[in-house]
């Protein structure tokens, strides 16, 4: 007996969803791997964590980068997250006629409270299949950030973690300094 199988969901029929109703307009979705999958609300934790990074990044950035808050990622034709914070870059029309790939992104962080087990367990192996170079998983519950570098099909092949006391440094941009404990205050 054949187990049944997914529909998968390419962005194609997902933008036509959107635009056809089957998705509501304020719906906090994303497209991983052919799957819609809810995304958690943000609370202020989450969301002061993100302005954070937001701000910093635009400080330093110096036009070396553009920070690319809350905005959709095309990876390939059945996946399309948004992750918090991208640094990619920089692009003559700002992304404005297509939107960013692996290819085009030099950090990418996710902010994870009630999000960790999908940030680790799909997205992860998701950006280390597309060779996403460097992503952080900021983990608010235990206040560290996962550093995962060296992409590869499975996901990634360096994993750091890092806690107050520590400094985390974009591999594309080490004299860019995120001081973990001044990140993470309440």
């Amino acid at each position: 007996m054949l187990a049944p199988a997914k529909h998968r969901f390419s962005v194609e029929d997902y933008y036509r969803m959107a635009e056809t109703g089957v998705l509501r307009p304020d719906a906090r979705v994303e497209l991983l791997d052919g799957e819609i999958i809810d995304m958690s609300p943000i609370g202020p934790f989450h969301g002061g964590v993100v302005g954070r990074l937001t701000r910093l990044f635009t400080i330093l950035s110096k036009d070396r980068w553009l920070v690319w808050p809350q905005n959709p990622l095309r990876l390939g034709d059945y996946s399309e997250p948004e992750p918090d914070v991208m640094l990619l870059k920089p692009s003559p029309d700002d992304y404005i006629n297509r939107l960013p790939g692996a290819e085009d992104v030099l950090l990418l962080v996710e902010v994870s409270d009630s999000s960790l087990v999908i940030d680790v367990e799909k997205k992860l192996p998701l950006y280390g299949r597309a060779g996403v170079v460097e992503v952080w998983i900021i983990n608010l519950e235990d206040l560290a950030i996962q550093i995962n570098r060296d992409p590869h099909f499975n996901g990634y092949g360096s994993k750091t973690i890092l806690r107050a006391g520590d400094q985390a440094r974009p591999l594309a941009f080490p004299d860019t300094v995120v001081d973990v404990a001044e990140l993470l205050k309440r």
